[in-house]
This record gives C-alpha cells, structure tokens and sequence, in this order.
C-alpha cells in the first residue's frame, strides 16, 4: 500500500496508494473537509494526487498519518460512512496509543432502527459495551454525555431482539420527590413521568414509537421508579438502574439483590452529581470499595474525553474537573474573601 523514501535529516516521505475500490471523497469528504482535519492533526505534509496521498515530516507523525488512512480505509469497507467525527475520534485513539484499532471501535455496530445505527464512539465506550456482554453486572461511572444509559439501553434491545431475555426493565431514583410520590398532583403514570422521561426518549430511539405502548402493556418493557423494584426477584431480564448516584447504600443493595437467574443488569451514574439530601451517602459512591474484586462484577470509568455531545460539553465537563482538582468551591469562596 505505500513506497517510502527518507530525502534528509529526521524527515520521512510515504506514499499511500487509496484502493481503486475506495472513492476519495468518501475518505477525504466533501470538499476535503476531513483532508483539513488530517492535516490539522498531524505535524507533517500531506499532499494528494489522484488516489495518491503523500505524507511527508516527522517519522513518528508520518506513520501515524499512515495509519489514520489505513483505519478510515478499512471503516469504509465496513460499508459505513466516514464523519469529521469519525476522523477525529480515530486520531484520539491512534494518539492514545492502544491495542485497540480504532476501526473495530468505530464500526462496532450494537443496535440499526430506522436508518440509523448506534455504536460505540470512544475506546472506553467499546470497553464499556464489551463488560456488559461479558459481565452480569456492570458499572458505568462518568459524567454526562458519555453514553452511560443510552448504549446500556441498546444492549438490552439487542439483547430482547436476540431472544436472550424477555423482557427489559428501567429504573432510576425520584430523588426530587424523595420517593414519596404520593403528595404529588395527578394519575401514578402523571407523577412518575417527570422522573422517567429521559428513559422515554432514548428507547424512542431504539424502537419503534408505534410499539412501545404494546410492549409497556405487555410487560415486555418496564419503566418504574426504583423504589417500585423492592421485594422482587427478576429473572430473565435486562435490568438498568439509571442515576444511581442519588441511591443510598440501603436502596443499592436492595437493587442489586433483585438479581434473579438469566438477568443482567447495567448500573449508570456520575458520582459528581449527587442530589441526596445533605448528609446522606451514595451508594455508588461506595460500591466500588464494596464489590471491587468479586467476580462477574465490573466498574467502567468513562471521562469527559468520552462525551459525545456537542463538543464544547465535554470542554466543559473537562472545566469543571480541573476546578474541583483545584480546590473547586471553597477554593472560590477563600479568593472571595
């Protein structure tokens, strides 16, 4: 695939030869929108002619370079189109300088409805997808927009599609309204909805819209509060417990021993965003230094290098974490003064 000669001093020049299979503005974009990311993230010269891609500079960027190419050669025959996301999520990963090719990442597909296909797009987002098949529980610690619960829903999916259980139950803490819902105005359904909507909204995504009332009514899928999964034993089912950060110890060891044979469950949260009442544990929180170790149990830790969002959330995420590992607010309010 490539001719390479070395012209001078601590400078290589490859040539990578594009298969003819391969049209160049599927790899390069429309008008080389992703040539301009390539090139911006690389310390080296890219020059293209034809179905020949020049790369000259640094040896270590050059190779690089030549590997990037490679990756997206290889994610365009996966039969799935390259983005300028794309592009720059495979340059963090190739500079992150893992085992992982960022191809198997970038193609691995979990769940298509409707055209559209969800996938991992981070490397611990493939770490997370690969502990929940290999794992009966897994932990998925990280801050928003890292696709925590919306890649653990499309498992379950996959998972009810395939047969390999019957039925999927989503739950997470109405920590606003203590769990006490009775006060609240309204139906159950009316009161419990605020809490539940964005679970709503993702499995929108992942199913049809005409069949989720089906489904709910058949028990097939189940969205409740989690203080509605006490005394119960789930067999069978894929089982996720979102925003467990606002659970304490009692309720996470209650949900946890729900567990029945044949099930699987996912736990999602962001241990920086807690809103018990003061003084009360989470029981996150504390569940690594709990369960660390026992077997068929595995924590994810996913980042703001993870969220897939509007680029500028993970900046901010990012903002936030470098404040709180300077002090963060009592290190304000002490400048105040």
């Amino acid at each position: 695939m490539t001719d390479s000669q070395t012209p001078g001093d601590l400078q290589t020049r490859h040539t990578v030869v594009v298969p003819n299979s391969i049209d160049m503005v599927s790899l390069l974009g429309p008008g080389d929108e992703y040539l301009g990311i390539i090139e911006g993230g690389f310390d080296a010269e890219v020059h293209v002619r034809g179905n020949r891609i020049s790369l000259r500079g640094n040896p270590g960027e050059v190779a690089l370079a030549e590997r990037l190419l490679d990756e997206l050669v290889t994610i365009i025959r996966t039969g799935q189109g390259v983005t300028s996301e794309t592009v720059e999520r495979a340059i963090e990963m190739l500079r992150a300088e893992t085992t992982e090719r960022p191809a198997d990442v970038l193609s691995l597909n979990i769940l298509s409805n409707r055209g559209r296909s969800i996938r991992p797009k981070t490397l611990n987002q493939k770490r997370y997808v690969d502990s929940i098949d290999k794992h009966t529980i897994t932990f998925g610690i990280g801050p928003a927009g890292t696709g925590k619960t919306y890649l653990a829903m499309a498992k379950a999916v996959q998972a009810l599609q395939a047969k390999q259980i019957n039925r999927i139950i989503l739950t997470r803490p109405a920590v606003e309204a203590g769990e006490n819902l009775g006060y609240l105005p309204g139906t159950l359904s009316e009161k419990i909805d605020p809490y539940l909507r964005p679970l709503y909204d993702a499995l929108h995504d992942m199913v049809d819209p005409e069949t989720i009332p089906k489904l709910l009514a058949a028990g097939t899928i189940e969205v409740a509060p989690l203080a509605y999964m006490r005394g119960r034993t789930l067999n069978d089912s894929f089982i996720i417990l979102d925003e467990a950060q606002n659970t304490t110890p009692e309720q996470m060891k209650m949900f946890l021993t729900r567990l029945g044979f044949g099930s699987k469950i996912v736990v999602t949260g962001d241990i920086t965003q807690v809103d018990l009442p003061g003084g009360t544990k989470s029981g996150l929180r504390i569940i690594q230094g709990i369960l660390d170790g026992v077997e068929d149990i595995s924590f994810q830790v996913l980042t703001s290098h993870d969220v897939v969002r509007h680029r500028l959330v993970g900046k901010i995420v990012a903002a936030y974490d470098d404040f709180d590992a300077r002090g963060g607010l009592a290190t304000a309010t002490e400048r105040k003064r």
